[in-house]
């Protein structure tokens, strides 16, 4: 490629546009890079745009998000949509979150009442207490222009004290804090810290937790070799001990990508130390709880050969959740006396339909819920000394459940159920009586206006043959006369399922202005148990995007839609699903917004967050993984002189998990390639992540850019641009 001659065009290019004096922005330089992975020479017109300190790049993504934002302002529907989704926000009386409840019934949550920006952490005495504000994040470090927000809480047994994490501006780079039941917030502040999953000891004023290398989102060193201490309240957390890493116990050979934590276990009087990455094989051992806090000899229990993707713990046994020879997973059990998995037994057996998804320890027995096709769930309970479980019959039709228990001392369970249409409702299960009693947290709402909207799962032959579930959702009235808006959705990664949930503030406005979502439950994702996660997991990821083309021509084949009326969207590593979705059939959609998406694969690596994700996507030091990479690689398949769909990508920069410069590359090839007169646009959020963390507005906005964008490019006519 004659180097000098592109960037002589793309100067000319660049003056044209603002000669003509438009506000689009000048496309970027191409500034060829070339790579050598195994005899193969891969060229990179947009390397220089990884440096998010150069004001160059930074400048170019401002213009282009200036841009982007005057362009979804136009869409005339838009404010609309934003008034419409603030009244359904503010119709809630409150949102509770992360409620976490003590063997003394202490109740620790957050909540986020109508018209408030974040959630504040609240306590109270048992189910009906009297409430009390603990901590306002609003109040904390009143800098202008940050956005805090508690990502998460872990209060200690009796009650009397929370851990918990705050972070500014979706970076998730947290701080740990340390809050008394009575509002006092501790001198400690413990920065660096991010699932820092805090473990209170039995005295109740001492805890471990997990600590990065850095708070900087941009430092490739930021998640490599972190590390286990021990803190007792009140002294230096810069002399606190450390416990469990990969320097106080080599022989345990943990890597520098691998994320120690440790959890203290009443009961057992144990501590367990987990080794994790975003493999869902764990690597598990223990030690005896010991006054004594320096580096412990540790006994393994499970090593990844062993399939094991969860473990619990209760007086005598602990359990074992694995997909090893059960791609639909069983559970196991050892005694307490005899931990190793080698010999735990099985007491549920794999079932031949559905997956187990998730269990949970009672006085009782075992609970544990089974999805079928990701998106219809059932509740089974194992009765202490009973030889088979039995299922139970739930309040209502479940897509999806979600357990809440105290400890495996208390009879207490409550289950969460929601659907795509069915509002999330919890209850409290009494398993002498068998009856489940509702018990909300918050005030019900009505949502009359979605009352004609329905689902519907069906299956659809993929390009292999291989059948894959979809959810439709729509309002019954609707005409299949192949002219719908059509909003697609997948993911497609790390086993994780797109399970049934309410979403007033975004599914079910989009259905109400009559568009068909439809969510393709992708190959990679667990719907169907591991084997399905494997089958889109590096060497087979192509059938994650595979499975979503094959549904839009399934849709058109059945009238629902037509090319001219299809729109995809996904986020993070759901960027490859749509990156390589618009690169293989750029002809067979309308619209595509991939968000804070995952594009450059070969060069993730090279990020922050990259080394973590080498177990699910590949290692390019692997010449077969490489190959792999380079498949799922949405930029280096972008064709000049294609004609694209209208594209809306986003970015944020204090992005801790995709890094800003893959959208940034993305946009930037995408924006010069494209030959149609369709908008490539590029959205990076200055003071945003990826997403958690957002304040009530920004997520309102998100959802309205996502929604306006879509029906924009596909034929709505409440939402074409105010401007001709």
């Amino acid at each position: 490629m004659n180097t000098k001659f592109t960037l002589a065009i793309a100067s000319l290019l660049g003056s044209v546009v603002y000669n003509f004096g438009q506000t689009k922005p000048q496309p970027a330089l191409e500034k060829i890079v070339v790579d050598e992975y195994f005899g193969e020479k891969i060229e990179d017109p947009y390397r220089y745009l990884e440096d998010l300190k150069d004001p160059n790049v930074v400048n170019w993504m401002k213009s282009n998000s200036t841009y982007a934002r005057e362009k979804l302002n136009e869409i005339s529907e838009r404010k609309n949509l934003v008034k419409k989704l603030q009244e359904l926000d503010a119709r809630k009386e409150s949102t509770i979150t992360e409620l976490q409840i003590t063997e003394n019934n202490n109740y620790f949550y957050l909540k986020r009442n109508a018209n408030e920006e974040n959630s504040k952490l609240y306590h109270r005495v048992g189910y009906k207490g009297a409430e009390k504000l603990l901590f306002d994040p609003e109040t904390y470090k009143k800098s202008a222009g940050v956005n805090y927000n508690i990502s998460s809480l872990m209060p200690n047994e009796k009650g009397d004290k929370v851990a918990l994490e705050i972070s500014p501006s979706g970076s998730e780079s947290a701080e740990l804090l340390i809050v008394s039941s009575d509002g006092k917030l501790y001198p400690e502040v413990f920065d660096r810290c991010w699932y820092s999953s805090p473990s209170w000891l039995p005295d109740g004023n001492s805890f471990t937790y997990t600590r990065l290398n850095s708070s900087n989102v941009t430092d490739p060193n930021r998640l490599l070799n972190s590390k286990v201490y021990y803190h007792k309240l009140e002294t230096d957390p810069n002399k606190d001990i450390e416990f469990f890493s990969n320097i106080t116990n080599p022989e345990l050979n943990i890597g520098a990508e691998e994320f120690p934590v440790n959890v203290y276990h009443k009961n057992s009087n144990k501590n367990y130390g987990l080794v994790l990455t975003v493999d869902n094989r764990i690597k598990l051992y223990t030690t005896d709880f010991k006054d004594n806090y320096a580096p412990a000899k540790w006994k393994m229990l499970v090593d990844k050969n062993d399939e094991v993707t969860n473990y619990l713990v209760d007086k005598e046994f602990i359990y074992y959740l694995t997909f090893k020879n059960a791609s639909n997973f069983k559970i196991l059990k050892s005694l307490i006396s005899s931990p190793e998995i080698k010999n735990a037994i099985t007491i549920v057996d794999e079932p031949q339909n559905g997956s187990i998804t998730n269990f949970t320890l009672t006085k009782d027995g075992l609970y544990y819920s089974l999805t079928e096709n990701g998106v219809q769930a059932k509740v089974y309970f194992l009765g202490k000394g009973k030889p088979k479980p039995i299922e139970l019959k739930l309040p209502f039709q479940a897509g999806s459940v979600s357990f809440l228990t105290i400890n495996e001392n208390k009879s207490d369970i409550w289950m969460t159920f929601s659907g795509w249409t069915s509002p999330m409702k919890r209850y409290l299960y009494n398993p002498t009586t068998n009856k489940f009693t509702f018990q909300p947290l918050t005030k019900q709402i009505e949502y009359p206006e979605f009352k004609n909207i329905i689902s519907k799962e069906i299956t659809i032959a993929s390009h292999d043959g291989v059948k894959v579930p979809v959810s439709i959702i729509y309002d019954k009235n609707i005409k299949f006369n192949g002219n719908n808006p059509v909003l697609m959705m997948g993911y497609g990664a790390y086993g994780v399922s797109m399970e049934p949930r309410f979403s007033s503030g975004f599914i079910l406005p989009y259905c109400a202005y009559g568009g068909i979502y439809v969510i393709t439950h992708v190959r990679g994702g667990g719907e169907l148990g591991e084997a399905w996660h494997k089958a889109g997991f590096k060497t087979t990821k192509p059938n994650t995007w595979k499975d979503l083309i094959a549904t839009a021509e399934y849709l058109i084949k059945e009238k629902y839609t037509s090319p001219k009326k299809i729109a995809i969207w996904s986020a993070s590593a759901g960027g490859i699903l749509i990156g390589r979705a618009i690169t293989e059939r750029p002809d067979l959609f309308a619209a595509a917004i991939p968000e804070v998406g995952a594009f450059n694969t070969i060069r993730s690596e090279t990020s922050p967050n990259g080394p973590a994700n080498i177990p699910e996507f590949g290692t390019v030091k692997d010449p077969v993984e490489f190959k792999a990479l380079l498949e799922m690689d949405s930029y280096h398949h972008i064709k000049k002189g294609t004609s694209y769909p209208a594209t809306l990508i986003t970015a944020g920069m204090n992005d801790p998990r995709v890094i800003a410069w893959e959208p940034s590359k993305f946009a930037a090839s995408l924006q010069n390639a494209n030959a149609s007169g369709n908008p490539i646009l590029f959205f990076t959020d200055f003071e945003a992540g990826h997403g958690m963390g957002d304040s009530a507005t920004k997520i309102i906005e998100k959802s309205s850019d996502v929604i306006s964008f879509a029906y924009a490019h596909t034929g709505h006519p409440k939402f074409q641009s105010s401007k001709k």
